[in-house]
Formats: C-alpha cells, sequence, structure tokens
C-alpha cells in the first residue's frame, strides 16, 4: 500500500524546479543545463539513468542525446525506430507511458541499460514527450524503484513539468543554430560575391565543377570562337553566355537571345532573318530578324537542337560568310555577331540520326563547355538557396530563414531541374511557410509534392526520373553521371555495397558515390554511420 508522501518529497520537487529554471536561465550550452537538471532527478527524488531522447537526423530513428547515470556504451545502444518500444511509442504518439514493473512488460525492450545492472528488486520506466508547438521533438524518461513513498503521478506530473523546461532549452538551441547557420550562409553568400570571378556576372557557387566552366567561359570571352554550351534544362546556359558577351569587347554592343524551341517552325526564320515588306501575307513592313539586330554584339541561340534541317543551312550560311538574306530579299547585308549556341540535347546523337547537321555541328562545337548539373556542384546548393531566398524574402516582404534541417535536405537533393527548380521551390517554401523559418517538414512536403516521392516512412525507394547522359562532347565525367538518390534512412545492409565499390574505384570516395547514385556527401555520411573505413 502506498503511504502518503512527506512534505520532505514536496520540498525536493520544489527545489528541482527551482534550480532547473535556473539551469535554463543561465544556459549558453543545453548540455550542462539537460544534463544537470537529469542529475537534480536523480539525487533529489531517485528517479535515475535519466535520458533526453532525440530524433536522428533523418527524423526517422530516436537516440540518446543528453543523460545522466548512463555509461558511453549504454547512451550508444539507446537507439529506437520511431514507434518501437516504450520510447518510441511515446514519441510516435505523445503520450505519457508508466510501466511500473519492467520485468512484466514485454515491449520494453531493455536496449540501453541491461537488467542485471539494475536493482534486483521491480523497476519502474516512466516516459514523457516533451512537446513544442503542440509537436513532440523528444522523449524524457527515468528508472525508479516501483516501491517508493511517493506516488508514481507525482513524478509523472514532475517529468511533464521537466519536460517542458527542457524543450525550452532545445527550442533556444535550435534557434540560434539556425541564426548561426544562416548568419554563416549569408556571409559564404556575400564572401562569394565578392571574390569570385563570376559573381560580378550573376553566377553563384564556389565548387570546383562550376570554377572550371567558368575559367573555360572566360578564357575564350575574349575571342570571337563560336562556343557551344551543353548540360541539362535548369543549369543556367542563357547566364553563362551572357558571362561571356558581358565579359567580351562586344560588352557595350547588344546581347540577343532566341530560344529555337520556343517559337513555330513556320516563323522562327522570319524572326532570325528578319524579312522585308511584303515577303508574305501580314508582312506589312520591312522587319530586322535578331541576328540583324545582334550586329556589333552577341547572338544567343538556344535550345540550337530544336532549328530544322532547311533554317540550319541557313545559319550555316551565315557562319561562313558573315552575312544574311532577309525573308523575300536576295541581296546580302554583312553582319558582325558572334554566336553563342546551347543545347540540352546530345548533338552527335541528333547528327547520327540525321536531326543535325554535320558540317554546322562542327562549326558549333569549336570550343564546347559543359555546365555541370546542380547535383554535381558540392557545396554550392546552400550559397544558391541562401541567394533566392534573400530575393525571394524581398519580393513577397517577407523575412524567412531557412532551418539545419531545410538546407541539409536540400543539399542532399538530386534536383532533377537544377537551378530553375532550386529558385521555384524556394519561392515556393516561402509562399507557403507560415513560420519565421522554413523548416525541413516544409520542404521535404514540397519535394514529395513535386516528385512524387513516397512516404518516408515507407520502405520503397524513392523514385526519382533519370537524367538524360550527353555523352563524347567533353572531357567532363557526364557519362559518369546518373540520376543520384535522394535522402533516405541508412540501412546496414548498405555495407557490402559501399565497400564493394570503394575497392572497384580503388578507394576513390568520389567515383565510388556516383558509381553508387549518391552525393560524396552522402557517402561519406554513411561510412561514418556505418563505420567503414575507405582502407579496403
Amino acid at each position: 500500500m502506498i503511504q502518503k508522501t512527506p512534505n520532505t518529497s514536496t520540498e525536493s520537487e520544489l527545489l528541482v524546479i527551482s534550480q532547473a529554471a535556473k539551469l535554463i536561465t543561465d544556459a549558453s550550452n543545453p548540455r550542462p543545463a539537460i544534463e544537470g537538471i537529469l542529475r537534480l532527478l536523480s539525487e533529489l527524488l531517485g528517479l535515475n539513468r535519466g535520458r533526453v531522447v532525440l530524433p536522428s537526423e533523418n527524423s526517422e530513428h530516436l537516440s540518446i542525446t543528453y543523460s545522466y547515470g548512463l555509461t558511453e556504451d549504454e547512451r550508444t545502444k539507446g537507439n529506437y525506430v520511431i514507434g518501437e518500444g516504450i520510447t518510441g511509442r511515446v514519441f510516435k504518439s505523445a503520450q505519457i507511458a508508466l510501466i511500473q514493473d519492467i520485468d512484466d512488460e514485454p515491449i520494453y525492450l531493455t536496449r540501453a541499460v541491461d537488467r542485471i545492472n539494475l536493482p534486483e528488486e521491480a523497476v519502474a520506466f516512466l516516459a514523457v514527450p516533451i512537446i513544442l508547438d503542440e509537436l513532440p521533438i523528444g522523449v524524457l524518461a527515468t528508472h525508479r524503484l516501483r516501491n517508493r513513498n511517493r506516488p508514481f503521478q507525482r513524478d509523472l506530473t514532475l517529468l511533464q513539468i521537466i519536460a517542458t523546461l527542457i524543450g525550452q532549452v532545445l527550442q533556444v538551441k535550435s534557434l540560434i543554430e539556425e541564426r548561426t547557420a544562416n548568419l554563416l550562409s549569408e556571409n559564404k553568400l556575400l564572401r562569394n560575391q565578392l571574390e569570385s570571378k563570376a559573381a560580378k556576372y550573376g553566377i553563384i557557387g564556389e565548387s570546383q565543377a562550376l570554377q572550371q566552366v567558368v575559367q573555360q567561359a572566360l578564357q575564350v570571352s575574349k575571342t570571337n570562337a563560336t562556343v557551344l554550351l551543353l548540360g541539362e534544362s535548369g543549369t543556367g546556359k542563357e547566364r553563362f553566355a551572357r558571362l561571356q558577351h558581358l565579359a567580351s569587347d562586344r560588352a557595350d554592343g547588344p546581347f540577343i537571345g532566341i530560344n529555337c524551341a520556343a517559337i513555330p517552325a513556320t516563323l522562327i526564320e522570319s524572326e532570325l532573318f528578319g524579312h522585308e515588306k511584303g515577303a508574305f501575307t501580314g508582312a506589312t513592313s520591312m522587319k530586322k530578324g535578331k541576328i540583324e539586330m545582334a550586329n556589333g554584339g552577341t547572338l544567343f541561340l538556344d535550345e540550337i537542337g530544336d532549328l530544322e534541317l532547311d533554317l540550319q543551312v541557313k545559319l550555316l550560311k551565315v557562319l561562313e560568310t558573315r552575312s544574311i538574306q532577309r525573308v523575300g530579299s536576295s541581296k546580302d547585308f554583312p553582319i558582325d555577331v558572334r554566336i553563342l549556341a546551347a543545347t540540352h540535347q546530345n548533338l552527335q546523337e541528333a547528327v547520327n540520326e540525321q536531326r543535325f547537321r554535320l558540317d554546322l555541328f562542327y562549326r558549333l562545337n569549336v570550343f564546347p563547355i559543359r555546365l555541370p548539373p546542380l547535383r554535381a556542384r558540392h557545396g554550392d546548393v546552400p550559397l544558391l538557396a541562401q541567394h533566392f531566398l534573400i530575393a525571394a524574402n524581398e519580393e513577397y516582404g517577407k523575412q524567412l530563414n531557412f532551418s539545419i534541417s531545410a538546407l541539409d535536405l536540400l543539399e542532399n537533393y538530386s534536383w532533377p531541374g537544377n537551378i530553375r527548380q532550386l529558385e521555384n521551390l524556394t519561392k515556393r517554401a516561402v509562399l507557403l511557410s507560415t513560420k519565421n523559418t522554413i523548416d525541413g517538414g516544409l520542404i521535404k512536403k514540397i519535394l514529395q509534392e513535386e516528385q512524387g516521392i513516397v512516404s518516408p516512412a515507407s520502405d520503397k525507394r524513392i523514385k526519382v526520373d533519370s537524367y538524360e547522359h550527353m555523352n563524347n562532347l567533353s572531357s567532363n565525367n557526364s557519362t559518369e553521371m546518373s540520376a543520384l538518390r535522394p535522402y533516405s534512412r541508412i540501412r546496414k545492409d548498405e555495407i557490402g555495397e559501399i565497400q564493394d565499390a570503394l575497392r572497384h574505384n580503388r578507394g576513390n570516395k568520389t567515383r565510388a558515390a556516383i558509381s553508387l547514385g549518391l552525393t560524396p556527401r552522402q557517402l561519406r555520411y554513411r561510412m561514418q554511420k556505418l563505420k567503414i573505413s575507405s582502407n579496403l
């Protein structure tokens, strides 16, 4: 029979609460504050082996993050899938759990602390959710002897109060980390804009893959050589064309761009070459074409692979004779135009299929530059996301930041739509966010809606469309690049696959990552978590 709790217990409870409040008020670092609170619970109230269990980086597992009275080995063993055991169920349901005797509870796992290391008498386990903004963010749990002179309900009520205080500590920690991450990201963006040769032309990033093509573009910008920009849709081909124009001696002249795929075949000849008055029905006056309008400057022909064969012949003549004939005229007009072209297609394949003229291909392919897909520009996604966020905040009158989890998801996503997709997603996130911070949950939701990705709770691998390979047009490793996996849970059965990839690639992590459909960062993270050595 449980006896009435003496006043000394009440005094101890009040002391725990007051000291806990002081610890969180003075806390600049959450660890000593939280572990100090757990020590008070143990020493003053006998609520022993206290632990705070929090979600891991991918939010699918829980692990002991703070504790008092547990060894390092016991803390390491305290990992749970959400919904697993008492701890996992408390987190998933956001409900309190009271196990009066752990030996009589079949779903109690005894995972962190072996039963042999606990008292022989009946041991109870108490667990309460840590709630923030009406959502569970962790679990506070302790052991205690069942036969104590204090009702379980008093301990549960106290633990709920303590869980609220710990939640505040974690929230402050999260806000500080997010603000720090955003300041670092903003500073990095500003530094890149100040120091990068390409930043003044609106090209943001510091990855080796980007810097390599920037150097190529600047190297050829002072010449009149025809440049062919290759790359997937959304990689910034027009931006690179503008870079070459602005960095050239033609910068004071016009920059005229035309998308060969966006204009109907019946109109594109007139758009390119212009027409004389009366050349066809509706031609009520003479009109200059894009090529003539670009005289003294640069003409950018985007999606050149979609140009009809008969127009390819006329474009070839322009490149060879540096003159044009307007539609309806037999007179040649000399022009001084530098031509830059771009395509996401494999032009060599188009030549083989007789969809593109070989002689025009050779004329255009004087200096090919392959733009890397965003997934190959390691470290550039946070810079670009921050740039687009600043622009979207200004456009929509908001002051939002990215959370750490949001930036991590963005950095690990494979971006089939490249930079264009990242910009659109950022704008959408700014419009949809109801908080001051764009969190990982919102980013994950948007990505799932855009790509039709299966739920993270499913065991099915996330499906992303494969990417078109563009081979044999440059010396880059594009033939090895395929669709990379989006962020997914780490599985122990990946160990053999990763080891085989490392062995096959002689320890080269970048090549191993590509062969596995991962970014190097994803591979390093998996190797760290699975304790895989590169010295195979």
